[in-house]
């Protein structure tokens, strides 16, 4: 068994929700932030989206709540270090449901009528 040497912390710390976990012991975190638009004296939701190491102690999930903060770069693209899960985000997760229920209605709904077939009054 390797052991894992361990990955010092430093600057930011952000809380996020992880949205992919498909790569080998890194996710997606993506938090929403507003940004003032003076034209419109509005503020636009944007979102934030930076990949984070996932130590296997915490393997986080899809739509878990996390901890993240900065360190040393680990990779190219990789800067940040899940610190702790905080618990399932039940937003993200109905979101995804959501979504989820209407490409598969659409799809059916392709399937009941093809391109090419004529409709009948």
């Amino acid at each position: 068994m390797a052991t894992e040497k361990t990955i010092g912390t430093r600057g930011r710390e952000f809380v996020g929700t992880v949205v992919n976990a498909k790569m080998q012991k890194t996710v997606t975190v993506e938090w929403p932030r507003q940004v003032f638009i003076p034209k419109f004296e509005r503020f636009l939701t944007k979102r934030t989206r930076v990949k984070a190491h996932n130590p296997a102690e915490i393997d986080a999930k899809v739509g878990d709540r996390v901890r993240i903060q900065e360190c040393r770069p680990i990779s190219k693209t990789k800067s940040f270090k899940i610190m702790e899960k905080l618990g399932v985000d039940f937003k993200y997760v109905a979101r995804e449901e959501h979504l989820k229920e209407g490409v598969v209605a659409r799809a059916e709904k392709a399937r009941e009528h093809p391109k090419g077939e004529v409709k009948e009054a």
